[in-house]
């Protein structure tokens, strides 16, 4: 090969590892945002992940969460239940680990099917409705509580290393129709949902909030010893 090829490509390599390594890192690496460092500032709270589920707003998660990825919001209306506002950041990267954040946020059933009326657009899902949500209502959404959080990441973790980091569950409950089990830490308000070879998902809620999910689970699951 031609020398003057040979340097060509050398230089170009260089160049390409130097645009790389000057490309913007948005990674966080703090204690804090580790998925397994839950604690309560109060017994009413849950804090992980830079977030006290009943007490931070959505807007103050948005602003903690800048540099990560741009967040949606929107009114979802399923086939089988009630309605709900949630947000969505659709990649964060945390500690190294990328993930998907979902949070529910406290809205009276009265301000959420005033936002349904005056919804700007409604696209349907195999699994119900979501609704584009005005400028005003978006605001109004911004200024309300997070109630929930779900964590889930890009990878398949095994159980062992589930087990390491979150200790043994309280309790280990099987979907009766899925196969999806649950283990259940009360005391953490968490829930890990682990379905054969999927990755898992993570919930967290505030632990006097934890039967909400907890009393489905054993109506329609069983425990597995």
């Amino acid at each position: 090969m031609d020398k003057k090829i040979i340097l060509g490509v050398i230089a170009l390599v260089i160049v390409s590892i130097s645009i790389l390594l000057m490309l913007p890192n948005n990674s966080v690496s703090t204690p804090d945002t580790l998925p397994w460092n839950i604690t309560h500032p109060t017994p009413d709270t849950t804090r992980v992940l830079g977030v006290t589920l009943g007490k931070s707003t959505l807007g103050e998660v948005e602003l903690a969460f800048k540099n990560q990825a741009e967040l949606e919001i929107s009114l979802f209306k399923p086939n089988d239940a009630a309605m709900g506002v949630e947000a969505f950041f659709d990649e964060v990267n945390f500690n190294g680990l990328k993930a998907k954040i979902v949070l529910t946020i406290v809205v009276s059933p009265e301000e959420m099917q005033g936002m349904f009326q005056r919804g700007l657009r409604m696209n349907s899902t195999p699994s119900g409705k979501r609704i584009t949500l005005t400028p005003d209502d978006l605001a109004r959404v911004r200024a309300s509580t997070v109630a929930s959080l779900a964590y889930l990441p890009n990878v398949r973790l095994e159980e062992s290393i589930l087990a390491k980091r979150f200790g043994e569950p309280a309790l280990r409950v099987r979907e009766k129709e899925t196969g999806v089990i649950h283990w259940l830490y009360p005391q953490h308000g968490l829930d890990i949902a682990l379905g054969g070879g999927e990755k898992p998902l993570l919930q967290y809620l505030p632990p006097k909030d934890f039967d909400l999910l907890r009393a489905p689970l054993l109506t329609h699951g069983e425990v597995l010893k």
